[in-house]
């Protein structure tokens, strides 16, 4: 998308993981397709949101984003410079300007350093601060941002809760000064309190420091406060995007649908009355995707096309369906739609 209000563009981006067999020889048997042939923009100063249920290739997407993953293929332009064909020195030059939050709190953080150091590895890696002097202010003055005390700077990993950790990881991010933040999953291991404090934190950081967010989360109604467009994948590949509030009340993809039903409603008429979808089978394996669209076989309105059968009105020659624009910014990949 050549658009000036665009940061990062996504075109036909795909990771595989090559599964080997054999001791001395290994041979390439397969591959585990984890995301395959995704795209997608993301604008300056916005939230997108990617949901998904475990094992749709959320976290491995955004983990290719920022090249901790090297791209099989495809194209990831960040302000204008392809991300998968850079390399070296202009890269760690890139890494300045896109960071990321990890899941897990409590591993992400070295139980063999402070929390100071490990805010401010960041810095000297990139050399930001000139001086010892500087060095302790600016990991101050990100422990205030994030809501913690300077005199925790001393203080080990193991002597902080999973909210506060989650905070040093949201410092360390900001330690360089990025426009962009990759947030995987950052509240799911967290009590539901302190998930809306630190989702709290996050929106009046994008606010202070104009930060654009791709937000991974399983929990749609945390998706649907923080973001302004989600992304709904399913098999390494991309059911549906469009803003979060036509989203939920318009989904038009069978899965979304099924995604939408499964969250919960307050008021217990309303809750009652609603229809339930429930989707019957396993999701398939990555290392053999069904032909044709990933999602029919647990999809209830698929046909035959859908499956690859005939080749009428699909993009390829395995029948896979394109990502197509039903109405102004809502794209589906279904050829039932």
């Amino acid at each position: 998308m050549q658009d000036d209000s665009v940061l990062l563009n996504v075109e036909n981006l795909v990771k595989y993981f090559p599964v080997r067999r054999g001791i001395v020889i290994q041979r390439h048997v397969a591959d585990v397709k984890a995301v395959d042939d995704i795209s997608f923009f993301i604008r300056k100063g916005e939230t997108l949101g990617m949901v998904g249920e475990s094992g749709c290739g959320k976290t491995t997407a955004a983990r290719t984003i920022l090249q901790l993953y090297r791209p099989t293929s495809g194209v990831v332009e960040f302000e204008g410079t392809d991300l998968a064909v850079t390399k070296g020195k202009e890269l760690r030059l890139m890494r300045r300007k896109m960071q990321m939050i990890f899941q897990d709190p409590y591993g992400s953080l070295n139980p063999r350093m402070n929390c100071g150091n490990i805010i401010g590895e960041p810095l000297i890696v990139h050399k930001i601060t000139s001086g010892r002097g500087e060095y302790r202010d600016r990991v101050a003055e990100l422990l205030t941002t994030v809501g913690l005390s300077p005199y925790m700077a001393s203080r080990f990993p193991h002597e902080f809760s999973g909210g506060q950790r989650q905070r040093i990881g949201v410092a360390r991010a900001l330690a360089v000064r990025p426009s962009f933040i990759a947030c995987d999953e950052p509240v799911s291991a967290l009590d539901v309190s302190i998930q809306a404090q630190l989702v709290n934190l996050l929106e009046e950081l994008q606010a202070q420091f104009d930060l654009t967010y791709l937000f991974v989360a399983h929990d749609l109604s945390v998706v649907r406060h923080i973001s302004d467009r989600i992304v709904v994948m399913y098999l390494g590949k991309i059911a549906e995007i469009a803003n979060r509030d036509e989203l939920y009340e318009n989904p038009l993809h069978p899965y979304t649908k099924a995604l939408i039903s499964a969250v919960p409603i307050p008021d217990p008429l309303v809750e009652a009355q609603r229809e339930r979808i429930v989707l019957t089978g396993d999701v398939p394996s990555p290392l053999r995707p069904p032909a044709g669209c990933v999602f029919h076989p647990r999809c209830p309105i698929a046909v035959d096309d859908c499956a690859g059968v005939h080749s009428e009105g699909l993009s390829n020659e395995r029948g896979v369906p394109e990502l197509r624009e039903v109405s102004p910014d809502h794209w589906v990949s279904c050829i039932r739609v």
